[in-house]
């Protein structure tokens, strides 16, 4: 019967990269100097120097989630492909890397959550609260019945530029921001109601029944999509915005960035 070690030991041999979250100098400098396979850092600031590197804008939690986020970061640059073997060092435990996870990069894989989060004018956290409460608005809808509904994250002063009002603006006066457990409430309520909302930078709810007025021309969107992925993906076209779309016909959640379609999911599944 193999040793224990041995067994532990086939974890890294034969991969293609070694990914390493978050990881301390000297931790760094330790695997660098033995590791004959490429390192990729994954984490806030590349303070290691490593010559490649994934921003970790979000601290993820769930370990899953993390090294999922860090995987399509590092496609997304280019240092590893499909059907790449992949050893990845993180921390689960609260006391710096303990875990190691053995993983075959497969496009199942790509969900999206990169490209949603990665070079964002809106702060990380405001998009995932954003992202969060549509989520959970797809999957217990309004009153048991499925609701529409567009969040416009970032760049409100372009976006408010090009919309205008539906109706009287609740928010017009308020400072309040999206996370907040009584604000979500509200913004679950007005999501019966047509507009999009537009939400800050900084997630402060800038408005709510907002009718979108650019351009749809050029604008690609699959096939099947609505008036609202139009308008979603023709403002983030126009703007440094993203928009979280949840859909009345099908339940899916979808996010546009720069006029793309960037995220689809199904509300059930996360």
């Amino acid at each position: 019967m193999a040793e224990a070690s041995e067994l532990f030991a086939e974890l890294v041999p034969d991969v293609d990269a070694i990914l390493l979250f978050s990881p301390s100098g000297s931790y760094y400098e330790g695997v660098a100097a033995d590791a004959e396979d490429p390192i990729i850092v994954v984490a806030g600031e590349n303070d290691v120097g490593a010559d490649e590197f994934v921003e970790l804008p979000l601290k993820f939690d769930d370990v899953a989630d993390r090294i999922r986020f860090g995987i399509e970061g590092a496609v997304d640059e280019g240092y590893i492909g499909d059907g790449d073997v992949l050893a990845c060092a993180v921390e689960m435990f609260g006391d710096g890397i303990d875990t190691v996870s053995r993983v075959r990069v497969d496009e199942s894989m790509e969900s999206g959550i990169y490209g949603l989060f990665s070079d964002s004018r809106a702060d990380p956290d405001v998009i995932r609260a954003v992202l969060e409460l549509v989520i959970e608005l797809g999957k217990k809808g309004q009153k048991g019945k499925p609701v529409g509904a567009l969040f416009v994250v970032g760049d409100a002063g372009k976006v408010m530029n090009k919309s205008r009002p539906l109706s009287y603006n609740p928010f017009e006066k308020s400072h309040v921001h999206v996370g907040d457990p009584i604000v979500n409430v509200m913004l679950k309520e007005f999501s019966r109601l047509d507009g999009a909302f537009v939400i800050s930078d900084s997630g402060k709810i800038v408005s709510a029944y907002r009718y979108l007025e650019p351009s749809a021309e050029g604008v690609d969107i699959p096939k099947g999509l609505g008036t609202r992925h139009m308008a979603a993906g023709a403002v983030t076209r126009d703007t440094n915005a993203t928009a979280i779309v949840l859909s009345e016909s099908d339940g899916l959640v979808r996010a546009f960035k720069a006029g793309e379609l960037v995220l689809e999911l199904d509300p059930e599944d996360y």
